[in-house]
This record gives structure tokens, sequence and C-alpha cells, in this order.
């Protein structure tokens, strides 16, 4: 908890050195003591003006689940703080909690319950804490419908001038898998739709509406703010299963007609389990996403100079074949880092390079080997002012007669 990150400049000059000439040194990641310890996992960032935010799930014994973060400061790390725990969570290795600070200093945190007895029956749950995560106030839900189906995959962020924003997946309009005419996949028939709500600064919901109602059943979604207002992200679904990746922007009280960012026309039966991520600064937007509509599949990210109302053409992140699961940061220069798992002769890679938006790719730079299994989940990076941080799930070598342990690590670039 005591290493330093290292100055944004420096990173900066090393990957603009790297992307002009292939010869020279390339930046170093070093390993930053992480604040998790044992049998966790599913690390997510977030990023307020106090400093930068992870939190993850720990497993204890008898099912046992509880959400944890801390705080990066320029002291190091916070204490450790649980926002709740519970033997009845939905946990898995994609559709992981978070936990987020707001412009008015509270923190909120969101985790999965179980709802009903089948599979993909649970609940977001919320909770807020004025008191720097002390204590938490009693769970709600942001949708109402009352239905034991899939509520999930949801992204949280401050809403500009007001209080918590989210948007999520919601199964109201399914039928519960186990049901007669169960689809596939165990998550029943019917659309899933990505809703969007509001609370305010007394946590009072003020707003829950539709942004799409026909998208992929479990791909993680996301959102960020503009100067121009918000812009979600998720994978869409058409009738004949062409599954790529669709933007709505927020305007004048109400959602955009979603659009491709760029046609791949990805047709799979199924949910691939692979979402996008947004960032953005100003007008300035980029995207990442996956698609295996060739073999093997391949990650993309894309440009936008007016808040997402167009993008440039795809650049591709990924060398030769890769599992997806990406994250991207916008650079105060307008380029962007960019993060996959690579798949290295049947072995997986954390890796992370610099994009700028006329095409130019830095060096591929290691963060980390990873497992090849879903259990690696999904890496993530964030950037706080002139500082760059990776998380990612390790999964150890198993012990003869037990299951492999996982743990939360993290990493800075020098």
């Amino acid at each position: 908890m005591k290493r330093p990150f290292f100055a944004f400049a420096v990173l900066v000059s090393s990957l603009t050195v790297a992307a002009v000439s292939p010869q020279a040194q390339s930046p170093r990641v070093e390993p930053l003591t992480s604040p998790a310890g044992a049998r966790t996992e599913a690390p997510q960032l977030t990023v307020s003006d106090k400093g930068v935010l992870m939190s993850w799930i720990e497993r204890g014994d008898n099912n046992l689940a509880s959400l944890k973060f801390a705080e990066k400061t320029a002291t190091g790390w916070s204490e450790v703080r649980t926002v709740a725990s519970g033997t009845d969570w939905f946990v898995n290795w994609a559709d992981v909690p978070s936990v987020l600070r707001l412009a008015d200093g509270s923190i909120v945190g969101h985790w999965l319950q179980k709802s009903g007895a089948s599979t993909y029956a649970y609940d977001v749950r919320l909770s807020r804490s004025t008191d720097n995560g002390k204590t938490w106030s009693p769970s709600v839900t942001p949708h109402h419908d009352g239905t034991k189906t899939e509520h999930g995959f949801a992204s949280m962020f401050q809403v500009p001038g007001a209080g918590l924003g989210l948007i999520w997946l919601d199964g109201r309009e399914t039928t519960p898998a186990g049901a007669a005419g169960e689809g596939h996949d165990g998550h029943g028939t019917g659309a899933m739709t990505v809703r969007f709500g509001t609370f305010d600064g007394a946590w009072k919901q003020t707003s829950e509406m539709p942004i799409d109602t026909r998208v992929c059943e479990c791909c993680p979604t996301t959102a960020a703010v503009t100067s121009d207002g918000l812009i979600a992200a998720f994978r869409n679904r058409t009738e004949d299963e062409i599954r790529d990746i669709y933007v709505s922007r927020f305007e004048n009280g109400k959602w955009t007609e979603p659009r491709a960012v760029h046609n791949d026309n990805w047709q799979i039966a199924a949910c691939p389990v692979n979402g996008p991520m947004l960032s953005a600064r100003g007008r300035d937007v980029v995207i990442s996403w996956f698609t295996g509509v060739d073999d093997p599949g391949r990650a993309y990210v894309a440009f936008s100079k007016d808040a997402g109302r167009t993008f440039s053409a795809p650049i591709r992140v990924d060398e030769v074949a890769t599992l997806g699961r990406v994250d991207v940061e916008l650079m105060p220069d307008g380029s962007a880092m960019a993060t996959w798992i690579e798949l290295v002769e049947k072995k997986a890679e954390f890796k992370v390079r610099r994009i700028q938006p006329n095409g130019v790719r830095g060096a591929a730079i290691k963060v980390a080997d990873l497992a090849a299994s879903r259990s690696s989940g999904y890496p993530r990076v964030t950037r706080d002012g002139n500082q760059l941080l990776f998380a990612w799930t390790e999964v150890m070598a198993a012990t003869p007669g037990s299951r492999p342990t996982t743990q939360v690590r993290t990493a800075v670039v020098k």
C-alpha cells in the first residue's frame, strides 16, 4: 500500500516512444500492494475528486459473500470497509458489484441478490453511506416490476447536477428460466431490456425508464458523462440474432433511438457475455468492444468528437486473438489506453496499449498472466489525474482435493 503511483507524464512519454519506435524500451508494469486479501474476486474501479475507489467481492464460508472497498488517496489505500454481506447473493464472474463516491461525498454500493429459485432470478440492490462507509442505509432496488427474473449488469455514474444514475439489464419482459418454453442459456424466453434510473441527493428515486427494449441477455453495460449529457452502450439483439454494440444518448429528458457503433453483423444465437466500455471527457468519447464475427475474436476501439453521435472507423486493439473483456480510458491528449485479454499459445494475458484517434497503435504491454477460464473475470483500468491503475483477479493453482482460490491484484505503469 505504500508504493506510489508513477507520474502520468512519464506514462504518456514512454508510450509515445513505444508507438513511434518499437526498438525503444517499453514501459514496465510494477505490482502495487492490493488492499484485497485472500478469496477475493470481481474488482471494479471508480474515480471521484477524492481518488480511485476499488471494490471487490470477498468469499466466506457457507456461501457468504461480502462487498468490500478501499480508496486510493495521496497517502495510500484507505481502511477496507464492508458495504453489505449475504448468503443469498448472485455471485458471477461477469455481472459484478460496484461502489461509487458521488459529488456530495456520499458513497453508493450495488450488489446482486437472489429473488427466486431460478438461476437468473435476482435483483440489483443499492445502499448509500453518508459517513464514508461506516454505516449503510437499508437496501433498495431501482426496478419495481416485482418479477423473479434477471436484473443485473448495472453501471452506476454521477448525474451532472443531481445524484446517482444507473443503467441495468432488466428481464421483466422475459419468461423465467425453468418455465414452459425456456430459452437458450437458461435465461428464458422474451426480450431482455436495458433501463435507466436516477436517485436524488435525499436518496429518493426520481426516474425509471427504458433505453432499449431488446438487448443481449448477459453482456455488461457501460455509461459515461459527456458535456452534452449521458451516453450508454450495450450489446443489442435484433430479431435475426445480430448482436452488435449500440449506443443511446440522453437528450431533453429521454433516450435517443439506439444506434450501432459499427455494423459488425455478428450473428450468434447465444449471449457472448462480452460487453463494451466507454470513457468520455467533454465531447470526446472512446468506446471499446469485442466481436466474434471473425475467427478468432477481435477487440476494437472507436473515437467520437461529437459526444457519441458518430464514431470513427474501428481500430483493432488485440494482436492475434482475444477473449475480449475489454476496458478503455480516454487520455488528456485525446488518445486512449485500451486493455483486453490476449490469447497467446492457448494462454491468457492481460494487456494494454495506447491508441491514437488516427489509428496509430503503441506497443502492446503485458500487465499480468491470467487464467484463460471465466474465473479470471474482467480486468480493469482507470485513470485519476496523473495516475493509472490496473486491477484483475488472479487464479491460484488448486491443491489436491480443493478448488482454485482467487485474489484481486493491482499494478501501476512504470
